[in-house]
């Protein structure tokens, strides 16, 4: 395999990931909608009708967890988590995208470290048959792990970042690197804000 081809297979790759972070992200908000329905008809029917569905509290907390989990592949695709910019917007190009490139290397060490204890958890619930404490009594190894899943996407997906923004540094592409893993600029989100805006009115005037 030539290097463009090996290119455009990381690219490819990485498009797909970008394509099923975005359904998983859609998952989770349906996730959190439905658990929000739950609570507000559980405080409903308590208020109202004088009985509760019970364990709407316990099934949030695990829709919160699941949802955030799943969502950090696509915050990070689309360079949505915080970063501290003061002197790195100050910084000659080449440079920044050094830094951009050991910033991917530290989440990724830190996400599989990360998801190997998550993992971890997961097996010792599962062998010591643990269940919540609640009338649910949930086996916590089911909640526990979609939660461990979500994290070993990320880690799918920043390994497929790294190998990328690494290629892109290795031949010198710094606008690339900056592109996949460098901290958004005021334009980019002032550009992405207006294309909403335009979404929204579109959406409103058909």
């Amino acid at each position: 395999m030539t290097q463009s081809e090996h290119f455009r297979l990381l690219g490819g790759l990485l498009r797909r990931a970008e394509s099923f972070s975005r359904l998983a992200v859609w998952a989770g908000g349906g996730l959190t909608v439905a658990s929000v329905l739950l609570i507000s008809f559980d405080v409903l029917a308590r208020k109202f009708l004088g009985f509760t569905t019970g364990g709407a509290d316990e099934l949030s907390s695990y829709a919160f967890a699941i949802s955030t989990s799943w969502a950090l592949a696509f915050a990070t695709l689309q360079r949505a988590n915080v970063r501290v910019d003061v002197v790195y917007q100050y910084m000659p190009v080449r440079i920044a995208a050094v830094l951009d490139w050991i910033s991917m290397v530290a989440l990724s060490v830190f996400m599989v470290y990360l998801t190997y204890y998550a993992f971890e958890v997961v097996q010792t619930s599962w062998a010591q048959k643990s269940a919540a404490n609640t009338p649910l009594a949930t086996p916590l190894w089911i909640p526990q792990g979609l939660w461990a899943l979500g994290l070993a996407w990320m880690c799918v997906t920043v390994a497929l970042m790294l190998a990328r923004a690494s290629a892109a540094l290795v031949t010198g592409d710094v606008e690339l690197v900056k592109s996949i893993c460098g901290v958004r600029s005021a334009q980019e989100e002032a550009d992405e804000e207006v294309a909403a805006g335009e979404r929204m009115v579109k959406g409103e005037t058909a």
